[in-house]
């Protein structure tokens, strides 16, 4: 493994990976953490903040349609529209809306994109496994 491909692709490309990096660690706790406590909700502030900045972050990188936006970049939709949603049914009450708009952010926000980046000729792919 090594970062030196992730620091050669520039801010935009270590900004999304450092928010990433955090909310997937933030978001694996609180998946398996009690809910509604105030760690919950503290740490669930942080994780929504830096799903934003994932999000935003992804628009500056275009290498895989070269300089064009990809397939990709409709999931960083998908976040900028969850996390307000999930954040307004957490302020409601409405636990089960939040649930579930929080799990399809963490699935679908996290885990799918990751794992996509990790199929070989992509950034991720080659500082992880070396080519």
């Amino acid at each position: 493994m090594s970062l030196q491909p992730i620091l050669d692709a520039g801010p935009a490309v270590e900004v999304h990976i450092a928010s990433i990096a955090g909310a997937f660690t933030i978001g694996t706790w609180m998946m398996l953490r009690p809910k509604g406590t105030p760690p919950h909700r503290a740490l669930g502030r942080i994780y929504l903040l830096l799903m934003i900045v994932a999000a935003l972050s992804s628009f500056g990188i275009q290498s895989l349609n070269k300089g064009q936006f990809s397939f990709l970049h409709l999931l960083s939709i998908f976040v900028l529209l969850s996390v307000p949603y999930g954040w307004w049914n957490a302020r409601r009450g409405n636990v089960i809306a939040h649930r579930s708009t929080m799990i399809g952010l963490y699935v679908g926000g996290l885990w799918v994109p990751g794992i996509l980046t990790l199929l070989p000729g992509r950034l991720l792919h080659t500082a992880v496994f070396g080519s």
